[in-house]
């Protein structure tokens, strides 16, 4: 019997990918960027600005494949790369801010369908301001702790928790408007 090692195949890909092997590339591409569009898609509002960062972001993915160590995923690898690609275009775009204003978000959901929905919630993470949708998306959904979260974006670990509590916050208030709106209450 002849033992195949898992993932052997992804091993072999990404050694033809550091010799600029573009089948390889291709292959890799068409693998993971359906996801990791999804992965910019959430920190970026434009769908083609997001399109525009993931193909930055795979760029560098090859550029530094050679540095992949085969030390865990190789999808969390090139994830990370897209979220780092992602917060730097936000910094030069100068989007990010952190703001304490928790009347931010008074009137700014009247237009939702009355349906509950994945793209309701992606409308709602998406009308966060900048620094409460970083800090949300770094902690919630890419896992993140908020010491990492604050080194990532050159704030203090505890504007960090304070950029997540009010998303929750702002979050939880938004639902509540959109079931009240779907109920028919509001």
């Amino acid at each position: 019997m002849k033992v195949i090692t898992l993932h052997q195949e992804q091993h072999q890909t990404i050694a033809l990918a550091i010799e600029n092997n573009r089948h390889a590339q291709q292959k890799i591409y068409t693998l993971f960027a359906p996801k990791m569009l999804s992965v910019c898609r959430q920190y970026i509002k434009d769908l083609q600005q997001a399109e525009d960062i993931m193909i930055t972001a795979f760029m560098k993915v090859f550029t530094h494949l050679k540095h992949f160590e085969h030390k865990g995923s190789f999808e969390g690898w090139i994830r990370r790369i897209m979220v780092n690609e992602c917060i730097s275009f936000l910094r030069v775009q100068k989007k990010i801010q952190f703001i304490e204003d928790e009347n931010f978000f008074e009137d700014r959901f009247n237009d939702i369908e009355s349906k509950f929905s994945v793209e309701d919630i992606q409308f709602l993470i998406d009308n966060l301001p900048d620094g409460y949708k970083m800090v949300f998306n770094l902690y919630a959904i890419e896992g993140y702790k908020h010491k990492e979260i604050a080194g990532m974006l050159g704030i203090n670990e505890g504007t960090s928790k304070s950029q997540l509590s009010h998303a929750r916050k702002a979050l939880q208030e938004q639902i509540v408007k959109l079931k009240n709106y779907s109920n028919g209450t509001e």
